[in-house]
């Protein structure tokens, strides 16, 4: 399961930066550009809560069989597109469209399912490890780019992608664990509500939602806009946006084998708020740097920040949740965390339009370890779960 899930984020991660580039590379759009995670987001913002309900109600390793399938297909069409000379603009958002799609109701039952596997003491450290091959993809999918896109141009980042998909589906078909869903006369909105009444009721659950959805609010456009760093602040190639991409990543591996070391640790909540604060620190350092090193030190400490809050904040949840609700509730936290995502993208890139990427990112990191602060000292009860 971990390698398929591994291998198919590589081959994400490879079409992610090519398309980035690509997008850029015809409009030299910030906003077209800012726009593209954003469709991916849309579906996911919308379905994602559906998409829980359809976790709880049916086998979840079939419901991610389906997603898997769908991406799959997105990527091959692009591939052909891109062959054949023939691709726009619009073709690679409409594909992000639908797999964000797919990914609302692929992205609840995999938070869902990956708990099944592991007793309950262990879970922090799967979830620390889970994001571990998330981010052994960020490092290795941009390189991996990066060659291909040298030595054999963009089709082979789109075709390679496409073949990814294969190693989940092989994964998911030789798991023997079944999700066995219990009968129930409830219509999807009375599970909704139930999901969502179960979140409300749990003080400190609503409140890890609110701090998902704020996270990745501020800090998402900061790595959505390396491009625009790579190639009009410091006037590089997609070499030094794909390093950009991998330093990060490193970053963030470090970050989640430190949170999987420590293991079940008390005071999560203190331990994500006191990151969140370094990591709107190494944000603003970002984009106020003019200098590749200080710039590659800072996605360094930012990525390893970002990933110890996600997995603390993540743990918390899950500890919560019970498993009959688990769907749920996990597609509530993916709706504020994928939501987050596709608003402060939407809201940078138009920002950025309006005054400078540097200005947007400086501003986001002071206000994400400005927010932390407040949590940490203020509304409190976060810091003591």
């Amino acid at each position: 399961m971990w390698i398929g899930a591994c291998t198919s984020s590589i081959g994400t991660w490879m079409q992610m930066l090519a398309q980035g580039w690509l997008i850029y590379q015809l409009s030299h759009s910030a906003f077209l550009l800012a726009l593209d995670p954003v469709l991916t987001t849309v579906p996911i913002f919308l379905l994602s809560l559906v998409g829980g309900v359809a976790a709880d109600r049916m086998e979840r390793r079939h419901l991610l069989m389906i997603s898997q399938y769908i991406q799959m297909a997105c990527a091959v069409l692009l591939t052909f597109l891109v062959g054949f000379g023939v691709i726009r603009v619009w073709h690679m958002l409409a594909c992000s469209f639908v797999v964000g799609f797919a990914q609302a109701f692929g992205a609840p039952a995999y938070q869902a399912l990956v708990p099944t596997l592991v007793d309950k003491e262990d879970m922090p450290n799967a979830i620390a490890l889970n994001s571990i091959q998330f981010n052994a993809a960020v490092i290795v999918g941009p390189a991996l780019s990066a060659i291909v896109l040298a030595k054999f141009g963009l089709t082979w980042c789109f075709a390679l992608n496409a073949v990814s998909f294969l190693a989940p589906v092989i994964a998911l078909s030789m798991l023997h664990i079944r999700f066995l869903p219990v009968k129930t006369t409830e219509t999807v909105y009375e599970s909704l509500k139930e999901g969502l009444s179960f979140v409300w009721k749990q003080g400190s659950m609503a409140l890890l939602i609110v701090l998902a959805f704020s996270m990745t609010f501020l800090s998402a456009p900061s790595r959505t806009f390396l491009v625009v760093f790579a190639k009009e602040i410091f006037g590089r190639q997609a070499g030094t946006y794909a390093m950009f991409l991998s330093i990060s990543g490193m970053g963030s591996i470090v970050g989640a084998l430190t949170v999987a070391g420590f293991g079940n640790i008390r005071r999560k909540g203190r331990v994500a708020l006191t990151m969140m604060i370094a990591l709107g620190g190494a944000i603003s350092m970002f984009a106020l740097s003019r200098s590749i090193a200080v710039s590659c030190v800072a996605l360094f400490f930012s990525g390893a920040s970002m990933m110890t809050v996600f997995a603390s904040v993540n743990s918390l949840v899950q500890l919560i949740v019970t498993n009959e609700m688990r769907g749920r509730v996990m597609s509530v936290y993916n709706f504020a965390f994928r939501g987050g995502m596709m608003i402060g993208n939407l809201v940078a890139g138009w920002l950025v339009v309006l005054f400078s990427a540097p200005i947007v990112l400086a501003v986001n990191g002071v206000a994400l370890a400005a927010m932390a602060v407040y949590f940490l000292l203020g509304q409190r009860r976060v810091a003591e779960l």
